[in-house]
């Protein structure tokens, strides 16, 4: 005679990863960003820019800029290290050197980053207000998890904050930069975007990793 097994109790709050899961889910994360080198890196071209537009003009700058996204690119294909970032960074240099040069001012090739940062901020804000914070949406997307976390208040509150923080942290990137734009002060919107670009990011980053491992704490 055979003993049928005890049957095991479920809990109501959605089961979206376990402790291990969160050690995994963590550099996912930051693989598909490019890791810290792709986030490094996405910030030459335009340290580049800054340097060579007072030194040698715009054209000069323009194409040392591309130039280094290449070489970014380049070299990331030679470690093996993911391309999607590199590629990306190609195309969003490739994008800011174009309006530059089409407008023929050194601030020109800052402006597609201005509004991508509006319109990314508000993006992240909506998110949040129809509860789909876009943060979570991401994750789940690059983890392969549900969105059985979006019903536990509690795991969603975690990637409301960390969706929230970084659509202040564009909102503020555009309403400062867009004010040394209207000024035109070229040379100060370059160092804006390198002082309010790495480093808000890697705070963002920090509440995400928060967001993610308290997400997963409280409904594992």
């Amino acid at each position: 005679m055979t003993q049928s097994l005890p049957e095991h109790t479920t809990t109501e709050q959605p089961n979206i990863g376990t402790r291990a899961d969160s050690e995994l889910c963590t550099p996912t994360l930051l693989e598909q960003l490019g890791g810290v080198g792709g986030l490094v890196s996405s910030v030459v071209p335009a340290v580049v820019f800054v340097a060579v537009n007072p030194l040698a003009g715009l054209q000069p700058a323009i194409w040392a800029s591309l130039g280094v996204a290449v070489a970014v690119g380049i070299w990331r294909r030679l470690r093996r290290e993911p391309l999607q970032p590199a590629v990306s960074g190609i195309f969003g240099v490739a994008v800011c050197a174009f309006i530059a040069y089409r407008t023929g001012e050194a601030r020109g090739f800052f402006l597609y980053g201005i509004w991508y940062s509006l319109i990314a901020g508000l993006m992240l804000i909506s998110s949040v207000v129809v509860r789909r914070p876009l943060v979570g949406m991401l994750w789940s997307a690059f983890n392969g998890f549900g969105g059985d976390w979006r019903t536990n208040r509690r795991a969603r509150f975690g990637f409301d904050v960390a969706t929230v923080v970084w659509a202040v942290f564009l909102l503020a990137r555009f309403g400062v930069q867009r004010y040394l734009y209207d000024l035109q002060q070229a040379d100060w919107l370059g160092v804006a975007r390198l002082a309010m670009g790495l480093p808000l990011t890697a705070v963002a980053a920090l509440v995400t990793i928060w967001a993610i491992r308290r997400a997963l704490r409280v409904a594992g």
